[in-house]
């Protein structure tokens, strides 16, 4: 028989117990903040339409896309057709549905589809997603995104909002040296235009500056180049976004300066984000925000302020987001304003693991009930008892030598071990060994934990 490996897919992983303690911990906080916001949770299917999807996320999205290909015979006929016809079959034939790419989209497609929202609809959702990408350090093919988003208005006051509920998370998890790069969208295309670059090609260069994290200034005038952007152009745009700073202070200097150089619509967006800049101030992002005019953004649905973390020693951004104002009209004859903020999950596990910043975290057994010639059925009703009493049991599954029993307990990580013998049986007791200073008493069954955990018996 061939070896079958055990690893799973390249991108995808596995998640053992600690693992699991550690996602937990950082989910629970991210509920916990959104809703302290005026969140509210929703959920959407993994797999939407692909007409949902494609077309949203610009060119590389597009292609980043998972595609699940139809079944049975609705897969055979194309296949059989094409083959009829001497020639491969076209993807359009083989899939007419995705795995779900991002959490935006699908909230765009929710908010057309129900018209019973809250006019102002602020919603939470913490739920994974693919993407057919390279794998690397933080980056996975199956990753969850925690993304706040709200719809309904135009108001500034919103992006202030997701703004300032994921610094609040990142607060809240320890992080103290993360920044909020902001720019918006219209300045770039002002900066665009101001390089002289066609308007058909505005689309392409954006997809090139936003590597700029990646390949460095001379890769994005390379590709620029490869784009059919003239040199001088290319210069001509780098000249501009990268004119950002590094701290709070120097936002006023970059936006006076870019003032001079671009045209009246790009000095309404650099309004815009003098505007926000001043709110921000006021709530948990103040301080944290730099305007960074090379931040891009990959996604097309974008239209106005754009955001990204960014923390030290964390190649890429920790999470981003922006306004979308044109997104939900896709799906209806609507047209809703909205702007959300995602953090990515798996970013903030890396970061925190390699910075050791997670609290003691326990989720497995308190106690490991050990046995010794009684009665199996009386150990499963003691189990029980004890498990009422809201403690954490396992039972040794085995009869042996309770020494044999006590060093489980050890490497199971359990923090006391009950032992029950015919004595204990019929007294209707335990005797409790702490795991960690081998101390014994011995305790009613009713008692125990009572004794284990004081406080929580008086609460």
């Amino acid at each position: 028989m061939a070896n079958v490996s055990t690893k799973p897919p390249s991108g995808m992983r596995d998640f053992l117990p600690v693992d699991i303690l550690r996602r937990r911990h950082v989910m629970s906080v991210v509920r916990e903040v959104y809703e302290s916001h005026g969140f509210v949770p929703i959920e959407t299917p993994t797999i939407e339409n692909l007409s949902t999807l494609l077309g949203k996320y610009g060119e590389e999205g597009d292609q980043l896309l998972y595609r699940v290909l139809h079944r049975r015979e609705a897969l055979r006929r194309p296949l059989d057709k094409a083959a009829a016809e001497g020639r491969p079959a076209i993807e359009s034939e083989l899939a007419d549905k995705g795995l779900r790419y991002d959490l935006t989209v699908p909230l765009a497609r929710v908010v057309a589809q129900y018209g019973d929202l809250p006019r102002f609809f602020k919603r939470y959702q913490i739920q994974p997603v693919w993407r057919a990408d390279r794998p690397g350090k933080g980056r996975f093919r199956e990753f969850y995104q925690c993304d706040v988003d709200i719809t309904g208005t135009e108001s500034l006051l919103a992006e202030a909002e997701v703004c300032g509920a994921v610094a609040s998370v990142l607060d809240r998890l320890g992080f103290d040296d993360f920044t909020i790069r902001l720019n918006h969208r219209e300045l770039l295309r002002a900066m665009i235009r101001a390089a002289g670059i066609l308007p058909e090609l505005e689309s392409s260069a954006l997809v090139a500056v936003d590597k700029l994290d990646k390949i460095g200034r001379e890769g994005v005038l390379k590709e620029l180049r490869n784009r059919e952007i003239s040199a001088v152009s290319a210069e001509a745009l780098l000249d501009r976004v990268l004119v950002g700073g590094d701290s709070e202070k120097t936002n006023t200097a970059v936006l006076n300066s870019l003032t001079k150089r671009v045209d009246p619509e790009g000095v309404q967006a650099i309004d815009a984000l003098r505007d926000l800049l001043d709110l921000v101030r006021h709530g948990p992002a103040g301080g944290r925000i730099v305007v960074a005019p090379d931040l891009a953004r990959g996604l097309s649905y974008y239209t106005g302020c754009i955001f990204e973390i960014v923390v030290p020693g964390l190649k890429g951004s920790m999470g981003g987001g922006g306004r979308y104002d044109d997104l939900i009209g896709m799906f209806g004859k609507k047209q809703v304003p909205a702007v959300g903020f995602s953090l990515g999950l798996e970013r903030i596990l890396v970061v925190m693991d390699e910075r050791e910043m997670y609290p003691p975290l326990s989720a497995g057994p308190e106690i490991l009930l050990c046995w010794k010639d009684v009665p199996r059925d009386q150990v499963v009703a003691v189990a029980t008892e004890l498990r009422a009493q809201g403690l954490r049991v396992e039972i040794y599954p085995e009869a042996g030598k309770i020494d044999k029993q006590l060093r489980y307990a050890t490497a199971a990580g359990c923090d006391y071990a009950a032992i029950m013998g015919p004595e204990e049986l019929k007294a209707g007791s335990l005797r409790i060994k702490n795991q960690h200073t081998r101390e014994q008493l011995s305790l009613a069954v009713g008692e125990v934990a009572s004794h284990l955990h004081p406080q929580a018996s008086k609460i």
